[in-house]
């Protein structure tokens, strides 16, 4: 009987839990006092486990190797770039992900943060509830320059609501042609000029090697002063150091963040005081629909790997890979 852990945030609720138990599996929750970010602990509480319903803590090769048992690493949503992949490959671990299921969530969130934002909502609403009553004007959104660094499913999808609300939309994004970009109403251009000519920036790019700290002090110095910037995509994309200087310095108006560089953000972190940051805990991607959908795409990825089928749009390795099983995974054999 094939066992199940759920280690991502909100998996313990949905419907994951009565279509495993109905296809043979045991699924379990993971102890919310956990600290999953440490690999001892993580390593620890797997053993005896086949898979993983996994949030976005790290899987580095100490825990692939610690975890002989581990058949699949199903991260709940789209990023797998906390996975050490290649490991993955050499202990024939599959790892799976969620395509297609939350783009319209962070796209809802990300307009969310840019309108709180722009009329400082959280302030605002914090000010009421102490009595204090200010008036006092933010900039609009309707005929501002937006630009996005990305411009895959979730970046389109910004790109038609920000369309919506007046805004003019740049888009930067080599593996997307001009036409796919008119096609949402976003002008593709360069990564410099989305940088000099927008008055928001927000980032939908993946995590790997060619975007980590893609917004660092040099770039932050070609945006304009009083650019504002938001992160939905991945923590690593900033340089928050940098980026903390150029709050405090005024070059950067503000900011709305939900991913980190540390997840959970550190109590102590300067992000925490500065009134012109909005922060949320990495839940963009997270709403009722996109919660049942990601969870009802897991179970079913998992139970087809088990029967011995291969899901592929939903397998981020072991490519070319023929005669992986889950009760025997095999050596290599490449197509």
């Amino acid at each position: 009987m094939p066992r199940v852990l759920c280690c991502a945030l909100s998996s313990e609720a949905g419907p994951h839990h009565s279509l495993l138990s109905e296809n043979g599996f045991v699924c379990d929750v993971v102890d919310p006092d956990a600290n999953l970010w440490d690999p001892d602990v993580l390593k620890s509480v797997l053993q005896g486990y086949d898979a993983v319903i996994a949030g976005s803590e790290p899987y580095p090769e100490s825990v692939i190797s610690g975890c002989p048992g581990l058949r699949v690493i199903a991260r709940a949503g789209v990023g797998f770039d906390a996975v050490d992949v290649e490991a993955c490959d050499r202990h024939r671990v599959v790892v799976t992900t969620t395509p297609g299921v939350n783009h319209e969530a962070v796209a809802e969130h990300t307009i969310a943060l840019m309108t709180a934002l722009s009329r400082n909502i959280v302030v605002r609403d914090r000010q009421v509830r102490s009595g204090i009553w200010e008036r006092r004007s933010g900039p609009r959104l309707q005929g501002a320059t937006l630009g996005l660094i990305g411009l895959g499913r979730i970046g389109q999808a910004v790109a038609r609501r920000a369309c919506g609300l007046g805004m003019h939309v740049l888009a930067t994004d080599p593996s997307v042609s001009d036409e796919a970009a008119q096609q949402v109403g976003a002008g593709r251009v360069e990564f410099d000029r989305l940088l000099e000519e927008s008055d928001w920036i927000s980032l939908h790019a993946p995590g790997d090697a060619t975007t980590e700290r893609l917004i660092r002090a040099e770039t932050l110095a070609q945006m304009k002063r009083g650019v504002r910037i938001i992160n939905t995509a991945r923590g690593q994309l900033i340089d928050e150091a940098a980026l903390i200087e150029s709050l405090r310095s005024g070059h950067v108006a503000g900011a709305a963040l939900d991913v980190f560089d540390s997840e959970p953000l550190p109590v102590d972190s300067p992000l925490i005081g500065m009134d012109q940051v909005i922060l949320t805990g990495h839940v963009a991607g997270l709403d009722d629909q996109s919660h049942e959908d990601t969870y009802r795409m897991i179970a079913d990825t998992l139970i087809r790997l088990h029967r011995g089928q291969w899901p592929g749009d939903c397998i981020r390795n072991l490519k070319g890979i023929t005669d992986w099983s889950w009760s025997s995974p095999g050596p290599f054999r490449d197509r």
